[in-house]
């Protein structure tokens, strides 16, 4: 079962959407004190954790080319929308991103 960390830029009821999918756990930096925290230390926690970072921040996908350990990325490159927008982008997405995770794709992007 793969596991979700949401960041700050995206709402925490995407964590809740995520948790909807079969065989995925979700939780939003929110709900586990990961909110202040700099993108290292968000970084740190989800290589010990297991964590997949989905994420609007390219600073993650700029620590994926840098850094070692084995974390993996969801960048989501909506750009600016609102709320109700997600879950339409992320149900038509999610099975190929799914897929690309599940492959070992360090840095997916979600259009």
């Amino acid at each position: 079962m793969k596991r979700y960390l949401v960041d700050n830029q995206l709402p925490a009821a995407l964590a809740e959407w995520i948790r909807q999918s079969p065989s995925a756990e979700a939780e939003h930096v929110l709900d586990v004190g990961l909110a202040q925290q700099s993108d290292e230390i968000i970084w740190s926690r989800a290589a010990s954790v297991g964590w997949v970072i989905v994420t609007k921040d390219v600073d993650f996908v700029n620590l994926s080319a840098l850094r070692t350990e084995p974390v993996q990325v969801i960048w989501v490159r909506l750009g600016n929308c609102r709320t109700p927008v997600l879950p339409e982008a992320f149900t038509r997405a999610w099975p190929e991103a799914q897929r690309q995770i599940e492959a070992g794709v360090r840095v997916v992007e979600l259009h």
